[in-house]
């Protein structure tokens, strides 16, 4: 017999040289071919180096990403068609129906009154704190998030319960 090189049966070649390799219990006998190791490694290894060009965290060069520089209009906002992208359109379109759901109880429990020639509702942060606490553990946020919208109006930053329940909101729309 001869080397690994010069099998007496011709099938193994110096690049396909089959390794035995031993299973934990000793039962069996596995045989794996070297080529097919350095091939799988290989695979493995490109596919890691192209994910490394994608990964913002990689101290990889990234030829293919383009990263937008500040002033562009797509600065700090997720790529397009992306997973990030799509979990922010749906928490913006779950934000827009609270807003519209708190707006709509403002309505229902709010008192009709007139502010410089406009018909508007009003209602006291404690009364709406009551009701809404069963909608939503999010009334505060909720109530800011309008308020930048301006669709309510209230005094203050922040509205505390108990210390801000005499708070007027006004429903602007």
């Amino acid at each position: 017999m001869g080397t690994n090189s010069q099998s007496t049966t011709g099938m193994e070649t110096e690049d396909n040289v089959l390794a035995p390799a031993q299973f934990s219990d000793d039962t069996a006998v596995c045989i794996v071919s070297v080529k097919g190791l350095k091939e799988n490694w290989q695979k493995w290894s490109n596919e890691h180096q192209e994910y490394q060009k994608h990964n913002p965290f990689s101290h990889d060069t990234r030829p293919s990403v383009v990263v937008p520089q500040r002033g562009q209009d797509d600065y700090g906002r997720p790529l397009q068609g992306s997973m990030t992208e799509q979990r922010g359109k749906d928490a913006h379109t779950h934000i827009s129906r609270e807003v519209q759901e708190l707006c709509e109880v403002i309505r229902n429990i709010g008192e009709p009154r007139d502010k410089d020639r406009v018909r508007v509702v009003t209602v006291e942060f404690g009364k709406l704190f009551e009701r809404y606490v069963t909608i939503s553990n999010k009334l505060v946020g909720i109530l800011l998030r309008a308020r930048k919208q301006r669709l309510v109006e209230f005094e203050g930053e922040m509205l505390w319960q108990g210390q801000d329940d005499h708070v007027v909101i006004t429903l602007l729309q």
